[in-house]
């Protein structure tokens, strides 16, 4: 049996053995799609395959293309990682004082994650929200430690309309989709037809039912709302290993690079990536989504050229499980250390 063959058959027994409807994936290797393959069902009611055009959710695998953005601002002038956020908004509380942008990139600013008194099916404006952040007190100094905050990537987000006066949606759409041609790429739209678009699902006391529902603006935020296909990210991964986006390879080094904390350690975590090591050392940057019922990964060896990326339609998958098993099958030799897990 091929490996590739081998790839088939063990995603479809986790479709079966995890009741996960669908599963779309892609292995990319040194520029070309070796495989792009839908499995089970975008859509349930209606029985619909996934196929590898099918549109899927990208939860916090937007994260990067955020990243991304500021970091086209930065080398164009309008941004400095390490300006204070009071620079751009000068109403922020005197508890954000120190917190500079590379901090929010990094998930070092103190900011939370959504608490409980956002209701997430409340339709907040951009400036609601921002509203509704700043009375949010920090967890811990700016730089002290790294704590997973999408209300720093909202923030980003945010920041991209003030510099630019534009949606950073339309920012994305114009500075990076267009250019690297992702065609289906795009900020969550609940009203627009959008074909191929796949349902999202959760397990309830092992019964299936549709994803809960949040605010339509809500599912617009910089902290990972975009809708893509395998088809877009091989796009995208092309774009980043011929540099399309970025004039400076010191800037990819930049997002690539593990952030310092106060004290003078360094934590796995660059722009928008998870930074990891392969067992034979080579280095592997990823990061996971989960959002509204999907879950999502890109994971890159970058000295091999190797990508893997996969969504799947089931809140409850295990998707760096999945993709550990796809990867260990393809060449055990890449698999990341243990301590990155």
């Amino acid at each position: 049996m091929s490996v590739i063959a081998k790839i088939d058959e063990s995603i479809e027994a986790v479709l079966e053995k995890f009741q996960i409807p669908g599963i779309s994936l892609g292995i990319i290797h040194d520029g070309t799609i070796i495989h792009a393959k839908g499995y089970g069902y975008s859509n349930v009611e209606h029985l619909v395959p996934v196929k590898p055009e099918t549109v899927f959710q990208s939860g916090s695998v937007g994260k990067q293309f955020t990243a991304m953005a500021i970091m086209m601002l930065v080398e164009r002038g309008k941004l400095e990682l390490d300006n204070t956020i009071h620079n751009y908004f000068m109403d922020a509380p005197i508890a954000w004082n120190n917190i500079t942008i590379r901090h929010l990139l990094t998930h070092t600013s103190g900011m939370t994650d959504y608490p409980d008194h956002i209701n997430l099916r409340v339709d907040y404006t951009e400036d609601e929200i921002y509203r509704e952040i700043r009375k949010i007190p920090l967890k811990f100094q700016p730089g002290e430690r790294w704590a997973y905050s999408n209300l720093g990537y909202v923030m980003l987000g945010i920041l991209i309309r003030r510099i630019t006066n534009q949606f950073y949606g339309d920012f994305l759409k114009e500075n990076i989709f267009h250019p690297l041609e992702m065609t289906t790429a795009r900020v969550i739209n609940e009203t627009d037809i959008i074909p191929n678009r796949a349902s999202g699902y959760i397990l309830v006391n092992g019964e299936l039912k549709n994803q809960e529902w949040v605010s339509p603006t809500l599912n617009t935020m910089a902290d990972g709302a975009l809708y893509l296909t395998v088809y877009d990210m091989a796009k995208w991964n092309a774009g980043l290993n011929n540099n399309q986006l970025l004039k400076n390879r010191t800037s990819f080094d930049t997002i690539w690079t593990p952030v310092k904390l106060n004290n003078g350690s360094t934590y796995p975590y660059g722009f928008g990536w998870v930074l990891a090591e392969a067992s034979n050392g080579m280095h592997i940057v990823e990061h996971r989504g989960a959002w509204q019922g999907f879950k999502s990964i890109i994971l890159r060896i970058l000295e091999e050229k190797l990508t893997i990326v996969l969504f799947a339609n089931l809140r409850e998958t295990d998707i760096y499980e999945l993709a550990m098993l796809v990867l260990q099958i393809y060449n055990p030799e890449l698999v990341p250390n243990p301590m990155y897990n």
